[in-house]
């Protein structure tokens, strides 16, 4: 009982400590993913939206739209983990928390929960933002919801993975930078796969990306160039290889010291 209750205690603790950070500084980590949002639909929605016509029977800009929001979310869950986790090592505060009786697995889920609650934040503000330019509509909510919630604690992990390898604070925007951009421009967000060639469409299926912006599309359209249980397998399936590489970092203690 006194497990639990450390745990708990801990895991409360350390999701506060976030929530606060993220609030306190709220022009670093919910403006910027605001900003963004807004200049993509202005500029791919209202000025070459018109210019391409529509796409699987909706307008360009509601087409893009749910793309749009997901990588908001991807981009906001990744960031906060891996600065928050990797200034936790530099400033030595991770050490008190591994000498502490938490568990790695409340570690994990602590600074996790942190990039969960940033991504839910900037997706209620994205999802306001686009009210300004076209309607909400919402074809399947637990789609929405499954897919929105399960990409945030992917790219939660996948940030802390990338905080434990990164050695120096340059290497935190690697794979951002090299992988994870560009997985997301050619993962469908502005285009319907259907409008590639056949080598590309192949080489799209590759793309994990590509999965997890079908199913929230079709979570707000009601359409996805993939079949919806196919996505939500590929996405379940990336969780669980992602808590499984991190518990497996911190049995061996790889990253968690600089």
């Amino acid at each position: 009982m006194n497990f639990f209750r450390t745990q708990y205690v801990a895991y409360a603790t350390m999701m506060r400590r976030e929530f606060v950070r993220i609030v306190r500084i709220w022009a670093q980590t919910l403006l910027p993913p605001l900003i963004t949002t807004g200049l993509y639909f202005l500029i791919f929605g209202q000025i070459i939206g018109p210019q391409v016509g529509g796409v699987s029977g909706f307008s360009y800009m509601q087409y893009i739209a749910p793309g749009l929001i997901l990588m908001s979310i991807a981009t906001a869950a990744f960031t906060n983990v891996v600065f928050s986790f990797y200034f936790s090592k530099f400033q030595r505060n991770l050490e008190e928390i591994l000498v502490a009786p938490v568990h790695p697995f409340t570690i994990v889920l602590g600074f996790v929960s942190g990039g969960i609650i940033r991504a839910v934040l900037v997706t209620v503000l994205s999802i306001l933002m686009m009210l300004l330019f076209i309607p909400l509509s919402v074809a399947s909510l637990p789609a929405v919801l499954f897919f929105s919630l399960g990409t945030a604690l992917l790219f939660s992990l996948g940030g802390m993975i990338n905080a434990i390898y990164a050695n120096k604070i340059d290497s935190l925007s690697i794979f951002s930078t090299f992988i994870l951009t560009p997985l997301t421009y050619f993962g469908g967000v502005f285009y319907s796969l259907s409008l590639l060639p056949e080598l590309w469409q192949k080489l799209s299926y590759l793309n994990p990306i590509m999965y997890l912006v079908n199913g929230f599309r079709y979570g707000f359209l009601g359409v996805s160039d993939v079949s919806i249980w196919v996505c939500a397998f590929v996405l379940s399936g990336l969780i669980v290889f992602a808590v499984l590489w991190l518990l497996m970092l911190f049995k061996q203690g790889k990253g968690l010291k600089i």
